[in-house]
């Protein structure tokens, strides 16, 4: 555990909080690491979480797998991010979507009373939780906000400028692949292109690969608040 420290110091859990002191806070309560390999499934959805993991090695995917056999990337969580915070108290403390490991990669997990424990003698952990929650919640709202969207070109409009205003620049760095940003958006991945181009020709933005910037803002704000 002593080797991963360093790493825990980067998840949120953990801000404020000193290599020295998260090993001595750990020492007093039940943790495991597991190791996954390339697309090897962690948890299923539907399935009791009653841990909640924390990516201290490679990186792990959300997904929805559908009866169709088609799968969608709802979140890809990498170094010092968690899952299962959000649904561990819950009353249906279940797996919304499979998580999968997207390449050589290790979970710490820490178990429901754990965490309670951590949050007993910590304060900083305890204010760090109520900070990752507020911020799933907050993801959740946005997310809400996309789908009440009525075209497809405010759907993409309204998630640039969430960017733009979580990142606080006119360049943004989309936090996902092209694929995995239509994936996100709920759509199709030739439209997404199609509609950035659009949005290039009339002046709005500007992107190469993964980077967007932001040429007039009032243009984009206009075109989700029509």
């Amino acid at each position: 555990m002593d080797k991963h420290l360093g790493t825990l110091r980067s998840c949120y859990l953990f801000k404020e909080i000193n290599e020295d002191e998260i090993g001595k806070l750990l020492h007093n309560v039940e943790c495991m690491v597991n190791s996954y390999s390339k697309g090897e499934i962690i948890a299923t959805e539907g399935e009791l979480c009653s841990k909640i993991g924390i990516v201290i090695e490679g990186a792990v995917e959300a997904q929805k797998i559908y009866a169709s056999g088609k799968i969608v990337t709802i979140d890809k969580l990498n170094i010092g991010n968690t899952f299962g915070e959000a649904i561990i108290f819950s009353n249906t403390n279940k797996y919304p979507a499979t998580i999968m490991s997207s390449n050589s990669s290790k979970v710490l997990f820490i178990h429901k009373k754990d965490i309670i424990n951590l949050c007993s003698m910590e304060k900083k952990i305890l204010n760090n939780f109520m900070n990752i929650l507020s911020n799933k919640i907050l993801m959740l709202n946005r997310k809400i906000k996309n789908m009440s969207y009525k075209t497809l070109r405010q759907k993409i409009a309204g998630f640039i400028f969430d960017e733009y205003k979580k990142q606080g620049s006119n360049t943004i760095n989309l936090p996902y692949s092209r694929k995995e940003t239509a994936e996100h958006l709920g759509i199709p991945r030739p439209s997404l292109s199609r509609e950035l181009i659009r949005m290039k020709e009339e002046g709005i933005i500007d992107f190469y690969k993964n980077s967007i910037k932001i040429l007039n803002v009032v243009l984009l704000e206009d075109i989700f608040l029509e």
